[in-house]
C-alpha cells in the first residue's frame, strides 16, 4: 500500500495523482471481505428495488383508508342497506329479528295497492315470505275505488289508529308520477294545517284557553302587514281562539306568531309535532320540511298557514292529528303487523312506539275542543252538516282542520283535511289525513274523502258489534 504521507521537503510529483488516489481506495474497499459481491449496478439496483417496494406499500395504504372511507359514506347515504342487506340474510336464524328499518327493504310497495287478502306472500332473494300488513282491505279498496282521476293531480288519504299508529287505509293518485304514492309524499304545502301548531304553542307556552279573545281588522283570508299591527280602529273585529281556528282566521294566527310567541317557540313545537324529524315507517318516508326566520312578516306566514315552504305528507297529518287524540303523545305509524320466513318463523313484529310528548294533555284537550268546533262551525261544518241526523255520524264525535292554498304556477289547489272520529259511547278511535291536488277543476274535496273514511270504517264497526260492547272487527 502506497504511503500518501508526504514530509515538507518532498514535491508533489514525487506522488500519485488525487485521481489515482480515489481509484486506490475503490479497489481496496472492493477487495475488502463482504463486499467483493457488490458493485456499484448492483447496489443501485438494490436501492431502487427497496424504494419501488416503499412506494407501493404506501399507495396501498392510502387506496385502502380511502376505500373505506367511501365505502362508509356510501353505507350512510343508503340508509344502512349494507347492515340491512346482512339482517335480512340472518332470518333463517329463530332468534334472529329484523328492525323498522329494515323492512323497507324487503317490502315491494307495489304489492300493498290493491290488497284483496291478507297475509300477502312476496319474495325476496331465493326466499318466499309471508306478510301481514294493518291495512283494513275492504276500507283500502273502497277508498281507492273512490278516487277523482279526473280533476285532480293528486290525492293522498291515510287512515290510522291513533293508540297503535297502525295505518287501517293509504291509498293515493298520481296523475305527474303514477309510481309515486303522494301519502308518503312530503312535498306539499301544509296551509292552515299548521295552525295546529301555532295553536298548540300557544296554549302550552301563554296559556290561552279557547275562550282566549284577539282583536284583528280586515279580511279573514288574507294577511297583510297592515294586519299584523296592535292598532284596534272603530272597525276592529274580536273573535275567540276557538272561532279563529274553527274559520281559519289568517290575520289572528300571524299576529299569535309575530306578537305573542317568537321563533324558538313556534319552530319548538313544530319539531315536537314531527316536523325536520326522522320518524321510522316500513316504507321510504322523507322528513315534512319546515324552515324558519327571524323577519316578522315571515313568522306571521308559517304561523298561520300562508306561506307555500311549509311541506308535509297526509301521513305525517295522521300523525299530527293522532298526537291530539293520543292526550299529547306522537305515535310512530306502522304498515307491517307481522312477517315470517319460509319455515314460518317470525322474523319481525310490530308494537305500538310513541315519540316524546309534544304537548300536555291539558293542551291536546283545548286542540281537540278547537278541531270540533271547525266540523260543527267552521270550515267543516258544509261536508258534516247532517252530523247529528246521520245514523253513524251521529254516534261519533269529529273534529279536524282544513287547509287550502295553490301552488305558485297556479295550476294546482291544493286542498287539506286532517281529523279524527271517535265513538261517543266507546273507545273506538281513527284519525283521517286527506289531500287533493285539484287540476282545472275543483272535483271531490278532501273533507268529503274524511267523511267516506268515517262513514265507512264506523258502519262496518257498528254493524259488527255485540250488545255487550265488544267488535268482532278483524
Amino acid at each position: 500500500m502506497t504511503d500518501i504521507y508526504r514530509p515538507s521537503n518532498s514535491r508533489l510529483s514525487d506522488y500519485p495523482r488525487w485521481k489515482t488516489y480515489q481509484n486506490h481506495l475503490r479497489q481496496n474497499s472492493r477487495s475488502a471481505p463482504g463486499n467483493r459481491s457488490r458493485n456499484p449496478r448492483t447496489q443501485q439496483s438494490f436501492r431502487f428495488s427497496v424504494r419501488l417496494l416503499i412506494w407501493i406499500g404506501l399507495l396501498i395504504l392510502f387506496l385502502g383508508i380511502g376505500w373505506m372511507l367511501v365505502f362508509r359514506s356510501g353505507e350512510a347515504s343508503l340508509g344502512k342497506r349494507s347492515i340491512t342487506s346482512r339482517s335480512l340474510s340472518q332470518v333463517s336464524d329463530a332468534s334472529h329479528q329484523i328492525r323498522k328499518s329494515d323492512v323497507r327493504y324487503l317490502i315491494d310497495r307495489s304489492c300493498l295497492s290493491p290488497v284483496s287478502a291478507q297475509p300477502v306472500e312476496m319474495a325476496f332473494g331465493n326466499r318466499l315470505y309471508t306478510v301481514k300488513t294493518s291495512l283494513d282491505p275492504d276500507l283500502h279498496q273502497y277508498l281507492t275505488s273512490r278516487l277523482d282521476r279526473v280533476n285532480s293531480r293528486y290525492i293522498g288519504i291515510v287512515v290510522m289508529s291513533p293508540e297503535t299508529g297502525r295505518v287501517l287505509a293509504m291509498t293515493g293518485f298520481n296523475k305527474v308520477n303514477a309510481d309515486e304514492n303522494p301519502c308518503l309524499t312530503a312535498a306539499f304545502p301544509a296551509a292552515s294545517l299548521f295552525k295546529i301548531i301555532t295553536a298548540a304553542a300557544a296554549v302550552e307556552e301563554k296559556g290561552y284557553t279557547h275562550l282566549s279573545r284577539f282583536a284583528f281588522n280586515g279580511s279573514k283570508y288574507t294577511l297583510y302587514k297592515r294586519q299584523l299591527t296592535h292598532a284596534n280602529p272603530a272597525h276592529t273585529q274580536f273573535i275567540t281562539l276557538q272561532d279563529a281556528f274553527a274559520q281559519s282566521v289568517n290575520p289572528v294566527f300571524g299576529k299569535i306568531g309575530t306578537h305573542y310567541l317568537d321563533r324558538n317557540a313556534v319552530e319548538k313545537m313544530g319539531t315536537a309535532f314531527g316536523f325536520n324529524k326522522d320518524v321510522e315507517f316500513e316504507l321510504p318516508w322523507p322528513t315534512s320540511h319546515l324552515t324558519l326566520t327571524d323577519d316578522e312578516y315571515h313568522l306571521a306566514e308559517i304561523a298561520s298557514g300562508f306561506n307555500r315552504q311549509t311541506l308535509i305528507s297526509p301521513l305525517h297529518g295522521a300523525m299530527i292529528a293522532a298526537t291530539v287524540v293520543n292526550r299529547g303523545k306522537p305515535v310512530e305509524p306502522t304498515l307491517i303487523d307481522v312477517i315470517a320466513d319460509d319455515t314460518r318463523t317470525c322474523i319481525y313484529q310490530t308494537r305500538p312506539s310513541f315519540l316524546p310528548a309534544a304537548v300536555s294533555p291539558k293542551t291536546a284537550k283545548v286542540l281537540e275542543r278547537l278541531m270540533v268546533a271547525t266540523v260543527t262551525s267552521g270550515t267543516g261544518r258544509k261536508t258534516f252538516r247532517d252530523q247529528a241526523r246521520d245514523t253513524t255520524l251521529s254516534k261519533l264525535d269529529i273534529g279536524g282542520k282544513t287547509g287550502s292554498i295553490s301552488n305558485r304556477e297556479k295550476d294546482t289547489r291544493f286542498d287539506w283535511f286532517v281529523g279524527f272520529a271517535t265513538e261517543k259511547q266507546g273507545t273506538e278511535k281513527i284519525v283521517v289525513a286527506a289531500m287533493v291536488g285539484h287540476g282545472d277543476y275543483i272535483g271531490t274535496r278532501a273533507t268529503q274523502y274524511a267523511r267516506m273514511a268515517i262513514e265507512y270504517y264506523y258502519k262496518d264497526y257498528f254493524s259488527k258489534k255485540t250488545p255487550n260492547g265488544k267488535n268482532l272487527k278483524g
